[in-house]
């Protein structure tokens, strides 16, 4: 399917607004609809009392005008009823107080009597409606962890860490060497002994914390996995998906993706932009835009989960409610979100929500219609992409067979979840680096794959390693057999498994890839920048953050921090200062580097790559999707973009892109081999 839809909550509106409402969705060009996932007070307002007869009408109505159904399993909202009868369903935080009823997602995923519940009410569901015409996919549950809910230090969850503890590492002697326990008296004599890492009064030991994230990621796969299986078993041929979210690394999703058959995300370029780490400038700049490379890296990042397979199931369509600062996007946003999305290959992009609610938590977020059912500017531009795509949807399908990137990206949320545990400075941020990346390559014209470490990485060009902590023997194995050229990032193989420093120090496993060993860093103040040159006619370049004293071995320097900066190698004062090296194929970066940096430093190694990186003007960017290139204009400004020396027919769109503007060409045979 290469198709549009929309959420809708049929149990918040009148019965007989649903004939209207799924006759307008069709006029509007809309072919999926999401219903159910936060609907279980309605299917069983009592215990044992199911109603569900309105379910049953709307997945109906919706199926007479065509639509097709996606059905939500709505365990991320247990009622009032089942907490006040289980209250230890109840997730608790750190200090052991209860996330309480009155908005969602209050589950603990280690609850055993939650499982229970959740379990019977999605089979009751999938028994229900499994084999039902209308229905193609279920979505189980909502955002896993999402208001910070995958940590939850209830008795449960303590008592299942410690028989996950026992099955890691089988005796408490392995454990005690794992985590260096001998440090500070933290030895333990059984596995009985062992508590969640809280209340401490001061920094819990790293690796008991990295131990509890990946034992609490665990839980979210395995709970994940529970509902997967029932589908599976009473609902055959539907895909079963979930719903992630930008920026969260609370749980491994490539992990839990193993169980889907797609990959889904929400996708709120405004929300995004003003929330996360973009520097003032930057949340000013693209206050009404989104920062343009924010939803693509997420479209990239979940296309590498479940073989190529994913959707947007929630596009921002108007201002939302949950941000620092709400602005309205500017018209033809929406639309050019929604290319963005097709132009990078989901399958479905389906608009958050149908009508904006009139009361609640998000009376404040916008819909595709208004709450007096007229529609919004959204409503507008979603049709308008439906009837473009009416005429690019067999060219888009047939291009997608033959899509591939020449950049690689290694996303791996182990090495996320080390650098959040030791930063050693407050402004270190690994998921930063790894979208800085990202950014800069698409700043330059280049389509990225992002991918776990145990990918393939056959027939890349370039391999782009910004954040990868974890030293990963089979990463490292699959990097030395890589023709690609390949950029690591500082502190890259600075941890072992269990969150040491590698006996031979960083970069650990891939010190001999990168020819250098690490012999001191600095986490750098606000205020303290060094200055270095790529090469010696190269641009000049800011380091910030961080950076680390390199021992050269068998690399070569590429740049060098000024004087006095860096530091200097303890064994040999000629070769210290290095800030980036080469030895083969591999370069290894030992400093943080502001966006322009990055752009210039992937640039340099995308040349050395044998690839054709191109400055793009602000705000553009494009995208190749097998002999289709689409081109995006984020900026107000009209902009002009063709493809060199004409080698392409134009589909849609001018030459002279508007503010806001799309446009699609399909490239000559002799363009698109290039």
């Amino acid at each position: 399917m290469i198709e549009l839809g929309v959420c809708y909550y049929p149990e918040q509106w009148p019965r007989e607004l649903w004939e209207r409402d799924a006759s307008h969705m069709r006029e509007l060009g809309l072919r999926v609809v999401r219903i159910g996932e936060f609907a279980w007070s309605r299917i069983e307002p009592r215990s044992g009392e199911l109603c569900w007869d309105w379910l049953d009408d709307a997945i109906d109505t919706l199926h007479r005008h065509g639509l097709r159904v996606v059905l939500g399993t709505p365990t991320a909202t247990p009622p009032k009823w089942l907490v006040d009868a289980h209250p230890s369903i109840l997730a608790l935080d750190e200090h052991g107080h209860a996330r309480g009823f009155g908005s969602r997602r209050h589950y603990c995923f280690s609850s055993p009597v939650y499982r229970e519940q959740a379990a019977r009410m999605v089979t009751l569901m999938a028994e229900r409606y499994g084999r039902h015409d209308a229905v193609c996919a279920w979505q189980t549950d909502n955002e896993y962890g999402c208001h910070s809910t995958v940590l939850s230090y209830s008795q449960a969850a303590r008592e299942r860490f410690r028989a996950w503890l026992q099955r890691r590492y089988g005796t408490v002697q392995a454990l005690n060497q794992a985590w260096g326990t001998v440090f500070w008296s933290q030895e333990y004599t059984d596995f009985a002994q062992v508590d969640p890492p809280a209340a401490t009064v001061t920094e819990a030991n790293p690796s008991h914390r990295l131990d509890w994230r990946r034992f609490a990621s665990d839980e979210v796969v395995e709970f994940n996995r529970m509902q997967v299986d029932i589908l599976r078993r009473h609902s055959p041929g539907r895909d079963v998906l979930h719903n992630f979210m930008g920026f969260f690394t609370e749980f491994d999703h490539h992990r839990l993706a193993r169980d889907l058959d797609v990959a889904t995300w929400d996708s709120y370029p405004l929300g995004a932009t003003q929330n996360f780490f973009l520097d003032p400038d930057e949340k000013r700049r693209h206050a009404f835009t989104g920062h343009p490379d924010i939803p693509a890296f997420h479209h990239d990042l979940y296309r590498g989960m479940c073989g190529g397979r994913w959707w947007v199931m929630e596009q921002q369509p108007g201002p939302v409610n949950w941000a620092q600062w709400n602005p309205a996007p500017h018209p033809g946003m929406v639309r050019v979100w929604t290319w963005q999305a097709l132009a990078h290959g989901a399958e479905i992009v389906s608009y958050f929500r149908w009508r904006q609610a009139p009361y609640a938590q998000e009376q404040m977020h916008a819909g595709l219609q208004r709450p007096d059912g007229s529609d919004d500017l959204g409503a507008v531009e979603a049709a308008q992409v439906a009837r473009e795509l009416d005429g690019l949807r067999e060219p888009l399908r047939a291009a997608r067979t033959r899509r591939r990137a020449e950049v690689a990206l290694v996303f791996d949320y182990p090495s996320l979840w080390m650098a959040d545990i030791q930063p050693q400075g407050r402004d270190y941020l690994a998921l930063e680096a790894c979208f800085r990346a990202y950014s800069a390559a698409r700043q330059l014209g280049l389509d990225v794959d992002v991918l776990p470490p145990q990918a393939a990485l056959d027939g890349y060009a370039l391999v782009l390693l910004p954040a990868q902590l974890r030293g990963d023997p089979g990463l490292a194995t699959a990097l030395r057999g890589s023709s690609a050229q390949i950029l690591l990032g500082p502190r890259a193989g600075s941890k072992t498994e269990e969150l040491h420093i590698p006996t031979g120090l960083a970069p650990g496993v891939f010190s001999e890839l990168a020819g250098v060993q690490v012999q001191r860093v600095s986490s750098l103040p606000p205020g303290v920048d060094l200055s270095l040159r790529l090469g010696e006619q190269g641009p000049g370049l800011r380091a910030s953050r961080w950076c680390e004293q390199l021992a050269l071995r068998g690399a070569r320097a590429q740049a060098r921090f000024a004087q006095g900066a860096g530091g200097e190698s303890a064994q040999d004062p000629d070769q210290g200062g290095a800030a980036l090296t080469r030895h083969a194929n591999c370069w290894y970066l030992a400093a943080w580097l502001d966006q322009a940096g990055w752009v210039s430093l992937i640039e340099h190694v995308a040349q050395a790559a044998g690839l054709a990186p191109l400055r793009l003007p602000e705000g553009l960017r494009i995208s190749r999707v097998g002999e289709l290139v689409l081109v995006l204009n984020f900026s107000d400004s009209p902009v002009r973009w063709e493809p060199p020396q004409g080698e392409a027919t134009r589909l849609m769109g001018a030459l002279e892109l508007p503010p806001r503007g799309v446009s699609a060409w399909k490239l000559l045979p002799a363009a698109s081999a290039h």
